[in-house]
């Protein structure tokens, strides 16, 4: 009986194969959950108007508001369809790995696609109540705040993922010190430079207000420790399995 190839054995056309089904399913789960999204767009669109009920929006284009629904769908299926493309890369790329790098990837993975959530979250509930409330709190009666939703959903979609994007600071330091990339001593040493950094970094992803970019910065700051703490148990890691 001829023993079944494993996949390191794989030719070059095997590998763009196996790279075609996982490309196809992971398309498929996006669609799918998009069609989905698109059926819940209305709900979320009035949600996303109760975050600022200080505010008027309009559409100032036939097609502004359908294209913005169709917007949201799309995201609403990378957002829940994420564990099942997530789960088709690495079933791509593991075979490849060594089995301790498996062990340490699928948890970067785990924990990564918690804090991005955790990130999303806290800006949702917390920080966009704020933010809008702030920029309300410039009206005058003789400026009328009227938004374009497109403008207000790419407003709202940029502090998400700033804020997804920023929560992954821990597991990006806790990777450098499993990895010996960087020792804990560097970013311990580094403390005060990274302050700087931090609020460099929060201008740069926030739109230009102090409100955003302070709303921002002080998670980093909270999350830098954080990152500290999983760097020294990444090192410890390291060196138990030398």
């Amino acid at each position: 009986m001829k023993r079944k190839k494993a996949k390191e054995d794989l030719t070059l056309v095997g590998h763009l194969t196996e790279l075609r089904k996982r490309i196809i399913v992971s398309g498929l789960s996006l669609i799918i959950f998009a069609l989905i999204g698109y059926y819940f767009a209305e709900f979320i669109v009035k949600d996303l108007v109760n975050r600022a009920p200080d505010m008027d929006f309009v559409f100032i284009s036939p097609s502004e508001l359908m294209l913005s629904h169709i917007r949201i769908a799309v995201y609403f299926g990378f957002v829940i369809g994420s564990p099942i493309i997530l789960s088709q890369i690495w079933l791509f790329v593991s075979p490849g790995l060594e089995k301790d790098q498996r062990k340490y990837v699928v948890i970067a993975l785990l924990l990564g696609g918690g804090f991005f959530l955790g990130g999303v979250v806290f800006s949702y509930i917390f920080v966009l109540p704020v933010v809008f409330k702030f920029f309300a709190s410039f009206q005058i009666p003789e400026i009328k705040a009227t938004i374009s939703f497109s403008n207000y959903l790419s407003f709202i979609i940029s502090m998400l993922l700033a804020f997804g994007a920023v929560f992954e600071l821990p597991i990006v330091m806790y990777i450098l010190a499993r990895f010996g990339l960087v020792r804990v001593a560097f970013f311990t040493k580094n403390r005060k430079y990274m302050v700087l950094v931090i609020f460099l970094i929060s201008a740069l992803l926030t739109p230009p207000d102090v409100v955003s970019q302070t709303l921002l910065a002080i998670p980093m700051l909270a999350l830098y420790e954080v990152g500290i703490l999983l760097s020294r148990i990444g090192q410890k890691g390291r060196k138990a399995s030398k």
